[in-house]
């Protein structure tokens, strides 16, 4: 990326492939078997990577080389995860200015942040000239720059002029545009170096996550890759902490193209009012529900979201207590709070009922309203369905949600707050689509995906 953008993005809650749900946030997996060395892109296909946030044509198995087109700007990860290792590799980009990168020890999928770059220390690959600020600090160069983005945190090897989490190069030795460059990249108990033609130039120390994925970065210029070779070495023992380990990637799959609304139908009738730009899912409030065309069982559901400005107007909404009842006055009146009414929600295997809410309440957003208010439930399952603490953050700024539902038990994260634990959610269909509501109020989500589980029918 062409700016350090070393602003701090909270840390994600951690996602597994647990089918049962626990007290705390899901815990990465760790991947374990013999240690690998040899390459990783085998010359004809893309075999053992994953597209993440590009379209198909983006990277390219071409002359036994890899290519990128560089639109859109996204990522290629690997499929499976690297703790410590070597990684070589050459690049080339075909044009003066390109621009690139290389992100390790990376989540699968973007922040809650944005939809295009993932949390992680990316290692840069770009021709531009060098940039300074306003008091001549040079801030970063295309020489190999090594930072921290979107959450991931490190310590540079040696300081930045700005106090940025930035290593500049000690030395320029990167060749232009047309000319092969080989890079050697060392990724090593939270430790990294990188070799540019065979000149230590830049690295990084103290880094987390430090366990993920390898990605490609697409950033707007065509550049070929080759020669990508990985040769593990031993692991951390004892293993990782779980806040050093990147989200397990496995099984996620998008559920929007980034460009259209394939896999999804609107009301009949009501068409136009949903639209993809620039990879967010936009709703003018003016239409009704999204559903997607998929059915699911038990299901683990990861969606960014964030309200416009717009709303529905100021309205009087009640205060929740931890039981899921409203609070009273002392004169026996509900407790009020005046907001700038926004309500949306994602409906659960087809159900209205089972809706994690997405509104401005002051309970927060992830309530399960249908089941909440319903009278015949008992104060358990009511209590459940209340959110522990509310976590959204302002009107304007994204929001993550992790939404897991095994057979009948609910378990929703906010922002990285486990909001709704364990909550039991009797007769909710066994199965059903997936829905986006409409509630009369313009939304915009991203970073959508959904990875099926198993359930063993224990509660």
């Amino acid at each position: 990326m062409r700016s350090t953008l070393a602003a701090s993005a909270f840390l994600l809650a951690s996602m597994s492939m647990t089918l049962v749900a626990c007290e705390t946030a899901p815990k990465p997996v760790e991947c374990s078997g013999a240690l690998f060395s040899g390459p990783i892109f085998n010359g004809t296909d893309l075999s053992g990577w994953t597209k993440v946030n590009c379209w198909d044509d983006t990277f390219q198995a071409k002359d036994g080389m890899l290519f990128c087109t560089g639109n859109p700007t996204g990522f290629l990860r690997t499929d499976r995860m690297y703790e410590n290792y070597v990684l070589e590799f050459d690049w080339k980009h075909e044009k003066e200015q390109g621009n690139a990168g290389l992100f390790v020890w990376s989540d699968p999928i973007p922040s809650p942040s944005q939809n295009m770059f993932p949390r992680s220390v990316e290692v840069q690959i770009m021709l531009t000239p060098d940039a300074k600020d306003n008091e001549g600090r040079l801030l970063y160069t295309g020489q190999g720059d090594v930072f921290s983005i979107w959450g991931a945190k490190m310590t540079p090897l040696r300081p930045h002029p700005a106090g940025w989490e930035r290593t500049l190069p000690s030395e320029r030795v990167t060749k232009g545009a047309g000319e092969w460059n080989h890079y050697k990249v060392t990724c090593d108990h939270g430790n990294l170096t990188l070799e540019i033609n065979g000149k230590e130039v830049s690295g990084a120390k103290d880094v987390s996550p430090r366990k993920g994925y390898i990605c490609l970065e697409a950033e707007g210029s065509p550049i070929w890759f080759r020669n990508i070779m990985v040769h593990e070495l031993p692991h951390t023992q004892p293993p990782l902490a779980p806040r050093d380990v990147a989200i397990d990637g496995r099984g996620l799959e998008p559920m929007f193209d980034g460009r259209t609304l394939a896999g999804w139908r609107e009301e009949k009738g009501k068409e136009g009012h949903w639209k993809v730009e620039g990879g967010v899912v936009k709703y003018d409030g003016k239409g009704d529900t999204l559903w997607s065309a998929s059915e699911y069982e038990s299901f683990e559901l990861t969606c960014d979201w964030r309200w416009t400005k717009e709303h529905q107007g100021k309205m009087m909404r009640p205060y929740i207590d931890a039981e899921g009842n409203e609070v009273k006055n002392p004169d026996g009146s509900v407790k009020m709070k005046e907001i700038e009414e926004r309500d949306s929600g994602i409906y659960l295997r087809g159900s209205s009922k089972a809706q994690v809410n997405i509104w401005t309440w002051p309970v927060g957003s992830g309530e399960v309203y249908g089941y909440r208010t319903d009278t015949n439930m008992s104060p358990v399952i009511r209590k459940a369905v209340t959110p522990r603490v509310p976590a959204d953050r302002p009107v304007g700024e994204w929001n993550r949600f992790v939404i897991r539902l095994v057979g009948d038990r609910l378990n929703v994260w906010l922002n990285g707050e486990h909001v709704i634990l364990n909550a039991h959610l009797p007769l909710v269909p066994a199965r059903g689509p997936l829905a986006l509501q409409s509630h009369s109020c313009p939304i915009e989500f991203q970073n959508v995906y959904v990875r099926k589980l198993q359930w063993n029918g224990e509660p």
